[in-house]
């Protein structure tokens, strides 16, 4: 009989589960060649500034498969109703029954996005951090906050977005997490005092500019997960000295990475994969250059995160 998890159970099990090692197995797997993941499947609404991603795959050998439909309806808010929603669908890879349904409501969606950036910022982190800096004032900035606490010491967190009240309640919200933050004015004053800086939003044009970011900084890109949308200056990844996706083949279609290469500014061919640079296998960088990390949301993510959260429930 297919078991339906509620939301309720989900979040009590999170505690429970190392969200952030979960996701670095999952991506060092994906780069093995250990997962299969078709392409992302997505339907966009514009009339609504909505959205659905179908993410699915398996890692070979298991007994499970997962599939993973997450929407994103911007607007919501302004409703009173939240941005993000959605459900896993775990199903057995021996019979093809459903197995389980993970009635998360975007819940793990988020976090395991945000483990993701958790899981760059333990390996791409520059040396000598003071200052983090956020871009963006919903879910997922405060989200990206909280699980930066587990890989750097860093409590001074600097805020931009680009409604002035939203950013102000998202940085009151950090502060309760016990960081110092503070709502600064611009991207480009993000860059000016940040070393590790995320973008967390739905932007469709660039905000982070190439001559605002200085030596020494690592950036992380977290929202263009759809063809349209756009963070960085395509320059910028010109100026980087190293460049990593979270999958080549998809940032080849999405993300800061298609547009770069695109335009003539990037060769894929200098483009590292995460799991590879967190298995050591892409080697090593130094810590007084540009980098960043486009991350366009894989579905090993899914995968690894539901499989610790039935394991616990199920």
């Amino acid at each position: 009989m297919t078991k339906i998890v509620p939301l309720e159970r989900i979040l009590e099990a999170l505690p429970d589960i190392d969200v952030v090692s979960e996701i670095e197995r999952g991506f060092v797997a994906y780069s093995q060649g250990k997962v299969d993941v078709p392409p992302v499947g997505e339907l966009l609404f514009p009339e609504a500034n909505g959205e659905l991603h179908i993410k699915y795959g398996t890692v070979r050998g298991d007994d499970i498969f997962v599939v993973k439909l997450a929407t994103g309806f911007f607007d919501n808010p302004k409703s009173g109703l939240p941005p993000f929603s959605g459900c896993m669908l775990v199903l057995s890879a021996k019979t093809g029954q459903v197995n389980c349904v993970l009635l998360e409501e975007g819940e793990l969606t988020n976090h395991r996005t945000a483990a993701a950036g958790a899981v760059v910022a333990r390996h791409m982190q520059p040396s000598g951090l003071t200052t983090i800096g956020i871009c963006g004032s919903g879910v997922q900035a405060r989200l990206q906050a909280d699980y930066l606490r587990q890989v750097t010491n860093c409590r001074e967190l600097v805020l931009w977005g680009r409604d002035g009240e939203h950013a102000a309640a998202a940085a009151r919200d950090i502060s309760r997490l016990g960081f110092d933050a503070r709502v600064v004015s611009s991207p480009a004053e993000v860059a000016s005092c940040a070393q590790l800086i995320v973008t967390t939003t739905s932007s469709h044009e660039p905000f982070l500019l190439a001559g605002d970011v200085k030596p020494g900084t690592h950036i992380t890109a977290m929202g263009s997960d759809t063809p349209g949308k756009r963070e960085l200056d395509p320059l910028l990844l010109k100026k980087a000295d190293m460049v990593v996706a979270d999958s080549v083949e998809q940032c080849l279609l999405r993300g800061e990475i298609s547009a770069a290469v695109a335009a003539g500014l990037l060769d894929v061919e200098h483009v590292i994969e995460l799991g590879n640079l967190i298995s050591g296998s892409a080697g090593g960088h130094s810590r007084d250059v540009i980098t960043i990390a486009d991350l366009t949301g894989v579905a090993v993510q899914d995968i690894m995160i539901a499989k610790a959260v039935v394991a616990r429930l199920v």
